[in-house]
Formats: structure tokens, sequence, C-alpha cells
């Protein structure tokens, strides 16, 4: 792996860039790197690098190093294309743990890109055997209401689901959809035409009365996501997706982390909860500082509700773009001048 010196990295072609190199890595809120980019983030873990463009200002491109990296926290909807490369995370040292969201919505056409529920449950139970279960946090989210989608129908699928999960993780995550905040959500929802929307106050407290009871009924953990709502009168908690705590409970033994999380072994004044906040997410998300290494508008799934994705003609053509060997997950250029490499040519039948 290359080494860092003075927050300077060699890249691979002899040149040198100022880099960061982040104790605990995203990967990603922006899209899902271990179903649809397992391949270059393997290659990206070998390097000792990848680069990275700020979404918010197209010329701002960042080198980001991984020989300071602790933990990686992965985020996906179908995470089996990364379990042959999870060897390797480990033989370096670098611990791990997903956020893995299993919802029911296929049937609506709200997911229209994930496998088949059935194949999802297996990969999840995949995981939880190989990892154990706190290192699989299952998310339901986001909920939304819809034509055939009631605050009712939504906890018996969340049941059935959580039924089907037994023992395979310790918590459960949920969001209420934010529709109104994000115009890209509302335009691939309104293209549906059916009627999608945020729940009212009474739905979300109907939901929080059947998740109470889930959680008497399982012994899970029920916590949401960037949620400004207090339920705790219902036991549900706010999360940290990026958690300090869950870190700090995997891996007491990794110095290196410990010492970033404010939890080295010789503070004595050390607390639970000193790890910064991290700022550049939304004011309700409880998540500590790491560096997201995804990029908007790639992800296949092509999912109505993301505000991740502008239009599913933007994302095929940047997936097609995507070369497994080059330093950026979508080039700037069809070129990619940043990898020597030529652009795949991708099967457009994977987007239907």
């Amino acid at each position: 792996m290359t080494t860092p010196s003075n927050k300077i990295i060699r890249l691979k072609d002899g040149s040198k860039a100022p880099a960061s190199f982040p104790v605990i890595i995203s990967a990603s809120r922006a899209t899902d790197v271990p179903a649809f980019f397992a391949d270059w983030f393997a290659q990206r873990l070998k390097a000792g690098y990848c680069a990275w463009v700020n979404p918010f200002n197209a010329h701002q491109k960042m080198v980001v190093g991984f020989a300071k990296t602790r933990a990686i926290v992965f985020w996906s909807k179908n995470p089996k294309p990364l379990i042959p490369y999870l060897p390797l995370v480990e033989d370096m040292g670098i611990g791990y743990y997903f956020q893995f969201t299993l919802n029911d919505y296929r049937a609506e056409g709200l997911e229209p890109s994930v496998p088949r529920l059935e194949k999802r449950l297996e990969t999840f139970h995949a995981l939880s055997e190989r990892l154990g279960p706190d290192r699989v946090v299952w998310r339901y989210d986001p909920l939304l209401i819809g034509p055939t989608l009631s605050a009712e129908t939504l906890l018996e699928r969340i049941n059935t689901v959580a039924d089907q999960l037994a023992g395979a993780t310790r918590k459960l995550v949920v969001s209420f959809a934010d529709i109104s905040a994000y115009r890209k959500v509302q335009s691939n929802l309104g293209r549906m035409g059916q009627g999608y929307r945020e729940l009212t106050a009474e739905e979300m407290a109907h939901i929080a009365t059947g998740l109470r009871d889930l959680k008497a009924r399982t012994g899970l953990t029920v916590a949401t996501c960037a949620e400004g709502l207090d339920l705790g009168a219902y036991g549900i908690e706010h999360n940290r997706c990026i958690d300090d705590d869950l870190l700090a409970q995997l891996y007491p033994e990794d110095t290196a982390l410990m010492a970033h999380l404010g939890r080295a072994q010789d503070d004595l004044f050390a607390q639970p909860g000193q790890a910064k906040k991290d700022p550049g997410q939304r004011k309700e998300c409880g998540c500590i500082v790491s560096k997201d290494i995804g990029a908007y508008n790639t992800c296949p799934h092509l999912c109505t509700y993301c505000y991740a994705n502008a239009a599913k003609e933007s994302v095929i053509a940047n997936y097609r773009r995507h070369v497994p060997e080059g330093e950026m997950m979508i080039p700037r250029d069809s070129a990619s001048k940043d990898s020597g490499s030529h652009t795949q040519t991708l099967p457009l039948q994977r987007f239907k």
C-alpha cells in the first residue's frame, strides 16, 4: 500500500498529489459500492488510494489515501458481489460492518433492479454467519405511503422480514421518507403517477407503536436514521449509522481506532460519545466523521425514492463509463484518462 508522507501520495502515473488519509471510510451513502463497484473498490484498496470529486464542486478533485484507514462502513442493498473481497479487507487489518437495506418494495416498482427478496435474505444470512449479527445492521428505509402501502401494510412487511432475519441481526433502523425535501425524489416518484407521499403524524405514531411491539417480540434494538422526531417514548433510539459505540464494541483492541474515537486505553477521562459528529451531514444525523468515497447518479438499483440519483438516463450513462481499473469511480470523460483503460460497454438489459 502507498504510504502517506506529509499528506502527499504518489499516483499510478508516478505523479504526486495532496491527499487526505481518513480513519473511517463510508462506502457509500451516494451509491451502492458493494453491489456495483466491488471490483473497483478492491483494486483501489490494493493501490492504497482512490480519487474522488466533490459532488457540489466538479472542479474539486480529492485523493483519498487508505494508509491510516482503520474502519469501513459499507452501505448496500445487495452486498453479495463484495463478499469475495472481504478477506482482502481483513488481511489489511481494517475493521468493517454493513448497513444492509432490506425492504420489500419490488411489487410496487419502487426498487426495480434489486434482486428478489429471497436472494437478498440469503445474502443477509450469509453475511451474518460470517461476521456475526452485530456487524450486519438491518435497515428498512425509507418508509412511505402509496396506493398499496398503508402504515399497517408497512408494519406487516417489516414484521415478516424480521421473522425471516431472526438471529441474523441485532438492530433495525428505519427512516420516514422526506419527499418534499428533494426535488429529484419528487420528480422520480411523480413519474410513477401513483400518489406516493410522506407519512402523517398519526401514521408515524402507528408505525412507532408497531415497532415498539416488534422490539418486545424479537429483542431487536430499533432506531431511526436522521429523524428529528423523538420516539423515545416508544423505546426507539436515534441512530448513528457511522457509529463510534459500535466500532468500540467491535474493535476495542485497535489502539489507533480507539485513539481516533477518543477512547484510548490510557485516557482515564475518555467517555463514550466523544467522537466528533460529522458536520457535513444533516443536523438530525448522528453519524461521526467519515470520508465517503461514492458518487451520485451512479447506482443502477434505480430506486424511485432515492435522493442520490437524478434520472435513470444519467445513471446509465455514468455507469457505462465506469472503469474498474480507474482511480476514480466514474472518470471525468469517456476517454478515461485517469486509468489508461477503455471504458466498459454494459448491457442495457441490466437496467430494465
